[in-house]
């Protein structure tokens, strides 16, 4: 059986949120594969406050 992957997080707000976390250069310079685990995670952790907060509803629409 063949896993589907689903984009939850489009491009730009990937972008905004590596850029609010400070790690924005790292994925300019050597893209989203040469960030940290640790970035990411923490990257994740941000959406998901926002998400909660209601901050994503609308504004990152393809």
């Amino acid at each position: 059986m063949s896993r589907r992957r689903s984009r939850v997080m489009n491009e730009k707000f990937k972008e905004e949120l590596a850029k609010d976390l400070g790690f924005y250069e790292t994925v300019e310079s050597k893209g989203w594969k040469g960030i940290r685990a640790e970035d990411a995670g923490n990257m994740v952790k941000r959406a998901v406050e926002m998400a909660k907060q209601g901050l994503v509803e609308g504004q990152y629409k393809k």
